[in-house]
């Protein structure tokens, strides 16, 4: 038994629940919309954020980059703000500034970031059309946006 824990821990993604339900959220609009409606047809990548958050600050317009470089491939974007009931006002007009042209989801309790496990922000998941997570990456330093373009290049392939 003290053998299989480790195992499903690296089965189910580094302690990251290994599926996204099909998960309601509002959206910028205050329109409450379904993950499966949103989703790619192939991959669906995941930013979870918040406007008070300085890496993803840094993270957002290149994930911009590389959404607007993979979406006639099949590949979604959605943002995901956790920003709480304070900061709300502020997500709609820091999404414009950083140029954000995906779907943006409002998360303002936490509840579909604790569902999929992510502890902190930002955090990347990339989704396969059966809704698996197949990567996570946390955190932003620079030049992590060229590990995340490759890895959906390699997903892409497979």
């Amino acid at each position: 038994m003290k053998f299989l824990l480790p195992l499903l821990i690296f089965a189910s993604g580094f302690g990251y629940n290994p599926e996204v339900p099909n998960f309601r959220l509002k959206n910028l609009n205050n329109r409450t919309v379904a993950f499966n409606s949103l989703k790619g047809e192939q991959f669906t990548v995941i930013d979870f954020w918040a406007t008070w958050c300085k890496p993803c600050v840094k993270s957002i317009p290149k994930l911009v980059e590389i959404s607007d470089e993979f979406e006639d491939q099949g590949v979604q974007f959605i943002g995901i703000s956790i920003d709480g009931p304070r900061n709300l006002a502020k997500v709609k007009p820091f999404a414009r500034s950083l140029g954000m042209t995906y779907p943006i989801l409002l998360d303002v309790n936490s509840e579909v970031m604790a569902k999929l496990s992510v502890r902190a922000v930002p955090t990347l998941l990339i989704v396969n059309a059966d809704n698996e997570i197949v990567y996570v990456h946390e955190g932003y330093k620079a030049g992590e946006e060229t590990e995340i373009r490759e890895k959906i290049l390699k997903l892409l392939s497979e």
